[in-house]
């Protein structure tokens, strides 16, 4: 029976969840195995699924786009509402449709976007309670953005890379890195070739340092040619991390991304 190749976009609040992938260990819930159960249920068969970014316990995404391979023989419509009739509340298929065979979600993925959301108020924000980072200083935006332009451009991110990183490579395209703030919010944009583990938090945290006044805003300068971990600010929480979005060639013809309102 012939195989299809479907893609997948997928959304998902990452609080009760140990991060992307799916572990040895039983009992920890993760988004990759309530997927991959949900379409097996589908399928009738069993179903392995690939993503464009894997995250870590605690954060969300909007825009993950996932691929799988299957005999099962069922509409894109089915495929969809099926799926998610079967998913918990927490995490949803926003659209699937058929791909070429050599579609692969992490290895033609051309750019990840991501968003770091901080909730800057005195008081913290009931609403937002592990879907933002809590920062009750005072953050200047102009510096920040001073120091996040410094990483702009292909460099060796090693001072931003999490232990547990396994790229054979630590030299990424960081495209954009953008600042903004609304009102109590001030988001923190960044979009490239690729990601290290935990390079988005690691730099979320440095600049968060310098938004304080903690640090200057030259110190990012020597933080990134360093190349070391120790030099840089503490990892910011992963509840305030968002995975926005994959990109990939026209070719594949994939639903453009959603618009992300301010914050998200």
């Amino acid at each position: 029976m012939a195989v299809t190749r479907l893609a997948a976009g997928v959304e998902y609040d990452g609080r009760a969840f140990h991060g992307w992938q799916r572990q040895r260990q039983a009992g920890l819930r993760t988004v990759q195995g309530e997927i991959e159960d949900a379409l097996s249920r589908i399928a009738a068969q069993p179903v392995t699924v690939g993503c464009a970014g894997r995250t870590d316990a605690g954060v969300h995404a909007l825009g993950q786009v996932i691929h799988f391979d299957t005999s099962a023989q069922r509409p894109a419509r089915a495929w969809l509402l099926g799926t998610n009739s079967f998913l918990p509340a927490d995490v949803k298929l926003n659209w699937v449709q058929p791909v070429p065979d050599d579609f692969h979600a992490r290895y033609l993925a051309t750019g990840r976007s991501y968003r770091y959301v901080v909730h800057n108020a005195s008081s913290r924000s009931a609403l937002w309670r592990h879907r933002a980072a809590e920062w009750p200083r005072p953050l200047d935006v102009e510096r920040m953005n001073a120091a996040a332009a410094v990483l702009v451009g292909e460099h060796d991110f090693s001072s931003f890379r999490g232990k547990d990183c396994q790229a054979k490579s630590a030299v990424k395209l960081l495209r954009r890195l953008e600042v903004r703030r609304q009102g109590d919010w001030v988001t923190i944009d960044a979009e490239a070739s690729g990601f290290l583990h935990n390079m988005v938090r690691n730099i979320s945290g440095s600049l968060l340092a310098i938004g304080c006044g903690h640090r200057p805003v030259d110190w990012m300068a020597q933080v990134l040619a360093s190349r070391q971990r120790a030099a840089a600010g503490e990892t910011a929480p992963a509840c305030g991390l968002y995975f926005l979005r994959a990109d990939f060639p026209e070719r594949f013809a994939l639903p453009a991304p959603r618009p992300v309102s301010f914050p998200l």
